[in-house]
């Protein structure tokens, strides 16, 4: 329980639904960091594999992040409608669209299997977890992270009982990890940290846009314990990202936030399918097995523009390293944007290089 020691202050994000795997994750951990293992839109089986993979190439900490989904009143028509809207997009990909439900992506027999595999941190996305969960994951030695995207749930995460908090600005690539799906309320990440550090003691880790030791660094010296990336690794070789999708990332353009692709807003490289179905509804994880089809053939096709691209604003400053070799690169980084003998945020103790 607690902050886990870091010989670097660098977190690997999630990635859910493709880049994470135990290879990315272990390298990570292995150069000094935190790696996460992606829960999200596994199996519980699937997901103990994950872990019982990562554990057997690093003896250092993992993370294991699970999606907290809950079941919000959704417009049935404007689904039905984007459901009809999408219809001559299954038919020239030769396949039928998803069934668009309701489920809570098997919440209690993940909770189950980072419980039993002994998880040093477990954070959380999209919601605040029951407290039953929170006090069973404490009792079990693990740090309790959430996922917030505003001051107000930075807050109540701090009121339910988070180890720490992970902020994530608009900047970020990927679903917005806010507790809702509503339009308003995204802040830049530097802005959003700030306002944190000022009133929350609970560690904080920062995340959106950042790319280099310079962002590191910027968010460690407004309060943040450590900066967590995600699309910073899309490029490494050990990730899982798709090669229509490395691609993209090399090519450049604009990223955007869309519901088009899960009905959640979600940052990504803006493409077709995106320009396309710009008025999707807010309907998660409806929309998700819903389009599920159209992105699997689309992948399959190596078509760019027909699933999503997920990447934040930095994205066309992700480096083609091994995820080791970028750790480091990073930290080096890091070290020439520090002054020796500055104070380290929210540790009371002095920076020195190599210092977390």
């Amino acid at each position: 329980m607690g902050f886990p020691a870091l010989r670097h202050p660098i977190v690997l994000a999630p990635l859910a639904g493709g880049p994470s795997t135990p290879a990315l994750t272990a390298a990570v951990t292995n150069a000094g960091g935190l790696g996460f293992v992606a829960g999200g839109y596994l199996s519980a089986e699937a997901l103990d594999e994950r872990i019982h993979e990562t554990r057997e190439l690093t003896d250092g900490a993992i993370g294991v992040n699970l999606f907290r989904v809950r079941a919000v009143p959704v417009d049935e028509a404007a689904l039905a409608a984007y459901t009809a809207e999408l219809e001559p997009e299954a038919l020239r990909r030769g396949v039928a669209l998803g069934e668009a439900v309701f489920e809570d992506d098997g919440w209690d027999a993940k909770l189950e299997v980072v419980l039993d595999r002994s998880v040093e941190v477990v954070s959380t996305t999209f919601g605040c977890p029951p407290a039953g969960a929170v006090r069973r994951l404490r009792e079990a030695g693990a740090s309790v992270w959430m996922t917030v995207g505003s001051l107000p749930e930075a807050r109540a995460a701090r009121a339910a009982g988070a180890d720490a908090i992970v902020l994530q600005g608009v900047e970020g690539g990927g679903h917005r990890a806010s507790w809702d799906d509503a339009e308003d309320g995204d802040v830049p990440m530097l802005e959003l940290l700030r306002a944190a550090a000022a009133e929350i003691e609970v560690p904080l880790v920062a995340t959106g846009g950042i790319a280099d030791g310079a962002g590191i660094a910027a968010a460690l010296d407004a309060g943040a314990r450590a900066a967590q990336l995600g699309t910073a690794f899309l490029l490494c070789a050990e990730a899982g990202t798709h090669e229509a999708h490395r691609r993209a990332l090399r090519a450049g353009g604009s990223t955007a936030v869309t519901r088009a692709f899960t009905g959640r807003r979600a940052r990504g490289i803006v493409n077709e399918f995106m320009r396309r179905h710009a008025g999707a509804p807010s309907a998660y994880p409806h929309v998700h097995h819903l389009t599920a089809p159209l992105r699997a053939a689309a992948r399959a096709a190596g078509d760019p523009d027909g699933f999503n691209l997920w990447a934040g604003e930095s994205f066309e400053r992700s480096r083609d390293l091994p995820a080791g070799a970028l750790v480091e690169q990073l930290a080096a980084e890091l070290a020439d944007h520090r002054v020796p003998g500055t104070e380290v945020p929210g540790t009371g103790q002095r920076w020195q290089p190599g210092h977390q």
